[in-house]
Parts: C-alpha cells; sequence; structure tokens
C-alpha cells in the first residue's frame, strides 16, 4: 500500500501562530506523551506507523512546505512538491505518476489518499484497511471513507450511501451533496449521510489512466513539465462525482478537524505555553507566547490568547472562527520559518526612503544540517555568531567558525554554512529586494 498525505493550506484560522509557510498541520502543540509536543501531520505520520498500514508514505505538498516537512519528518517520508499551486486533482495526479515512475510499483498497487491533519484514532487507520481490502477484492474502481457526522455540519460534503447494495463493509453511493446549509444537512442525517472525510482508495492504474487521458505523459518528468496544463480543479468535482464503479466505507470513531483555536484548544491539555504568568482567575482561557517578553493573563475568561513574531491575537473562543477575514486584511511576510537546517524568526525589516533594505533575522542550525551552497543577485550579508560552532564555506574554502565571530558576505558571494553543534547567528541582510527567491543554489548538501 502506498499512503499519499495531502499538506497544503494558509492557516489562517490559526493566526498568528500559521501563515502560508507554517500551516495548521504543523504546529507543535498536541500533547505527545510527558512533556512532549507534536504537530498534527507528525501525529497522523507516527498513527499510520503505529498501525503497521505501510511504510511508504508521500507527503504531496507545494514547494512553500517542502522545507518544513522535511523539518519534522525527516527521511521518514517522500516528497511529491508541486510546480505551482492549483488543487487536489493536479496534487494527487503528481503524486500518482511518482509512485509509478519513480517507485516502479505495478498497475494494481493500492493507493490511499488522506488529510494530513484529521484527529482521529486508531479505528481511523482500521477503516483505511478495510477500504484497502474492498479495492483488492475488486469491490469498485475508487473507495470512499464516510464519516459519521456527530451535528448537522454545513462545512462538509455529505455521502447519500444506497442502501440496497452493499457487502457489509461498504455501501454503493447513491448520491453526493456539496456543502449543505444546516436544514439541509440535517436531511441528509436522517438519511443516514455520512460526512466525506477526503479519504480515497484506488488501483494506481486508475488514476495514471485518468492521468494519461488527461496530458498522455508517462514519466513524472513530463507531468512535472506539463504540470500546468492539469485542470485547476479537486479531486472531488475531478474524478469521484465522476466515477461510475464507487463504494464508501463508514468511520464512526473519533474524527475532528482542528481548523480553528475553539476546536484546537480543546486538545491542548495546558493553560498556557510558553513565556506566559497566569493568575488565579482565569477560566478555560489558552494562552501561547511565541515571543521573549512575558504576557500576564488575569480574569480573562473562554479566551484564546496567542504571540509570536508575526502578530498577536486576542479573541473570545466563541468567535475564533471569524478571525480569517481580519487575517485577510493583514499584509506581512511570514516572520518565523521552519527550513530543513533549523528555523528563523524576524527581528527587523527596514525600508529607506531610497528603497535600500535592511532584514534582520536570527538562525538556529540544527547539528550536521547545512544551508545549502548559493549566493544572492540582490544583496549582502552578514553573519554574526552567537552560540555553537560550524563550517562556513565561502568561494570553495571551509573555514571553522564559532561564538563571537562576524562573516560578511558579498553579492554574488558563494557560501554555505554547516553547523557542528546547535548553531545560532544574527543574520542581516542588506541590499534590495530582499525576498526569499534571491537565492541561486548550487548544491544543496556540500
Amino acid at each position: 500500500m502506498q499512503i499519499i498525505l495531502l499538506s497544503g493550506g494558509s492557516g489562517k484560522r490559526l493566526w498568528p501562530l500559521s501563515n502560508n509557510t507554517r500551516s495548521k498541520q504543523f504546529l507543535k502543540l498536541l500533547p505527545a506523551g510527558g512533556d512532549a509536543t507534536e504537530s498534527m501531520v507528525q501525529r497522523v505520520v507516527r498513527q499510520i506507523r503505529d498501525a503497521q498500514l505501510t511504510d511508504s508514505i508521500i507527503v504531496a505538498t507545494g514547494a512553500n512546505q517542502k522545507d518544513i516537512i522535511s523539518n519534522q519528518l525527516g527521511g521518514s517520508v517522500e516528497v511529491v512538491s508541486e510546480p505551482s499551486r492549483r488543487d487536489t486533482f493536479p496534487a494527487i495526479a503528481l503524486a500518482s505518476m511518482y509512485i509509478a515512475d519513480k517507485k516502479q510499483c505495478s498497475s494494481s498497487e493500492v493507493v490511499v489518499v488522506m488529510p494530513c491533519d484529521p484527529f482521529t484514532e486508531v479505528g481511523y487507520f482500521q477503516t483505511i484497511e478495510k477500504m484497502a481490502s474492498e479495492v483488492e477484492h475488486g469491490k469498485a474502481d475508487l473507495i470512499l471513507m464516510g464519516i459519521k457526522p456527530t451535528y448537522p455540519s454545513t462545512k462538509y460534503g455529505y455521502v447519500v450511501p444506497s442502501q440496497q447494495h452493499n457487502d457489509g463493509i461498504a455501501f454503493s453511493v447513491e448520491r453526493f451533496t456539496e456543502k449543505p446549509d444546516e436544514k439541509r444537512a440535517a436531511e441528509l442525517i436522517s438519511q443516514n449521510a455520512f460526512w466525506n472525510g477526503g479519504v480515497f482508495a484506488f488501483r494506481l492504474g486508475y488514476m495514471t489512466d485518468i492521468v494519461k487521458q488527461q496530458l498522455d505523459v508517462n514519466s513524472i518528468i513530463e507531468c512535472y513539465d506539463r504540470y500546468a496544463e492539469l485542470p485547476k480543479i479537486s479531486f472531488d468535482y475531478e474524478v469521484v462525482e465522476k466515477a461510475s464503479s464507487i463504494v464508501v466505507v463508514p468511520f464512526s470513531g473519533l474524527w475532528k478537524d482542528l481548523g480553528t483555536w475553539d476546536s484546537l484548544s480543546g486538545e491542548i491539555k495546558k493553560e498556557s505555553i510558553g513565556n506566559v504568568v497566569m493568575g488565579d482567575n482565569n477560566s478555560g482561557t489558552l494562552v501561547i507566547n511565541e515571543l521573549n517578553i512575558p504576557i500576564l493573563c488575569e480574569g480573562a475568561k473562554d479566551m484564546i490568547i496567542a504571540a509570536d513574531p508575526d502578530g498577536i491575537l486576542v479573541c473570545s473562543k466563541e468567535h475564533s472562527e471569524g478571525i480569517k477575514s481580519l487575517v485577510e486584511q493583514v499584509k506581512s511576510r511570514p516572520m518565523y520559518e521552519e527550513r530543513r537546517w533549523g528555523d528563523y524568526k524576524v527581528l527587523d525589516h527596514t525600508l529607506a526612503d531610497n528603497g535600500y533594505e535592511s532584514l534582520t533575522k536570527q538562525l538556529h542550525l540544527k547539528p550536521g544540517c547545512k544551508i545549502s551552497y548559493q549566493l544572492h543577485h540582490c544583496r549582502e550579508e552578514v553573519w554574526s555568531f552567537i552560540e555553537g560552532e560550524g563550517i562556513i564555506k565561502l568561494d570553495g574554502e571551509e573555514t571553522s567558525v564559532k561564538a563571537g565571530q562576524v562573516v560578511r558576505i558579498k553579492k554574488e558571494q558563494l557560501h554555505g554554512l554547516k553547523a557542528i553543534t546547535d548553531l545560532r547567528l544574527i543574520e542581516v541582510q542588506l541590499g534590495t529586494n530582499l525576498v526569499e527567491e534571491d537565492i541561486v543554489r548550487v548544491e544543496l548538501d556540500w
């Protein structure tokens, strides 16, 4: 079995901790035993391993999330990155071609596609096993997971099963209804409809045949190069609703979408995280602080208070779902990012009247990790090392560096950095057009 995890989104409902590069699935807030915490995607990958479903997990994502996936999951998963952000059908198509071409899997291989961030339990993964078995026994070309609704939600699509055709495990699908109003949702639940959980199972050849009908490609490289020709459409619309042979397998256990501060706070077993002092008169309030300055909280009831370099949120749990429209009014670059080598925080950004900029960051490199051997066209950099030891490579020459040293890197100068121990430095970028895209990577692993 091959499992494709879909990773995308901008996580605006969990601002300020989530942004375009650190979506909700990457927030390390869920309890993982003792004082340890894990992110949603780390939890799902761990659960897949614990259920012994497969060792083959492919994350389909955008280029902006590759580094944070590498940082959190390391080499335990494979990553297929979209050349441009489109929708779930192109992403699944590209990942399927990767499985067929790069992994050389046969057309009969079972593929399961699922979100990377459901909050669920072991029965969910046992249901995936049932779905795979239905595929193997030829019950249908496409198998869906149907989540038993717990209330008439307007956030999910519904799958209405046919009661006349079932084998005790799977039901034939009568019809789909996309995100109804509350009254219609209640009617659908009375008809034993399921939520569409976004989990699909099929034979690999089923999907690659669909891709080849659209693009006439035979390799992942061809599919990547012609990716923009694939329709920008969801898998549900392009494949599921057109399928002639389709069944749904029910799941009735724990399943939550932790997409708002209200829902997420219910799974965080602490009242505060970070540099926080809580008084004695708070009730039902969660405070998360990723800043160095303290937050003092007293007399707050059913509130969410979250602070990080991207901003500060103060809202009631009841209205936390409504912050998305407010976040869309905020125009700023991400102030914190996780990378494959560690992470960085933006400390300051100054723009002069003549267009000259300075951008100050604090970088943290994990032991053994490297910043690629690269150059910049529009900026010079000053690195001031404040903790640890490492090796810097400048124009082909490698030199040891440690706390207290300062290195100046000119425009167009080739440079790379490797951490021997935990390595921290202050990076000051000076120039014009200070954007992350101003990087020419010569060697990723030097």
